[in-house]
């Protein structure tokens, strides 16, 4: 069997609409003076593209199977105690992190001196080094539900060694 076939790529995106009554979690990080998202768990957008993209490259299925929005016990939880289970997911499976690249969709708030906090909360929850995650954030230019300012988007990369 060759090297690259014990590789494993996947992708993940979720999307959530702005909430007023509640804080923003992004990449497990607090963010202040912005509204939060509304969702089942902390709807933090970030955490949860990163969870289906690993879930995704791993054949484990997706977050929405694995912590179903109906189940009482996910509601409020920090998504960052979900990426912990979905690690240990991986790591009963074979599988280990290799590198993860991640955009956030937003117009706002300004992300940029909350990036390096972002990953650095990701790496740790998934005990791989910071070096290993890309975060970049853009805009939409003003263009659909982002570009009006009524939710915020995530998009994941992963690239995932099998058998490790």
């Amino acid at each position: 069997m060759s090297e690259l076939s014990h590789l494993g790529i996947g992708t993940g995106l979720d999307v959530h609409a702005f909430c007023e009554d509640r804080p923003l979690v992004l990449g497990g990080v607090s963010i202040a003076d912005a509204p939060g998202l509304l969702g089942h768990s902390d709807a933090d957008v970030l955490t949860h593209a990163v969870m289906d993209a690993l879930l995704s490259a791993a054949r484990l299925g997706d977050i929405g199977e694995l912590f179903p929005d109906t189940a009482s016990e996910y509601e409020g939880i920090s998504s960052l105690v979900l990426l912990e289970q979905v690690r240990r997911e991986l790591k009963k499976a074979g599988v280990s992190v290799v590198d993860i690249d991640c955009t956030i969709a937003a117009e706002m708030p300004k992300l940029a001196p909350y990036k390096e906090e972002m990953r650095r909360t990701l790496a740790g929850a998934l005990g791989i080094s910071k070096a290993c995650i890309g975060l970049k954030a853009t805009t939409c230019e003003g263009l659909g539900f982002i570009g009006e300012k009524k939710g915020m988007a995530a998009f994941a990369s992963v690239l995932v060694r099998k058998g490790a």
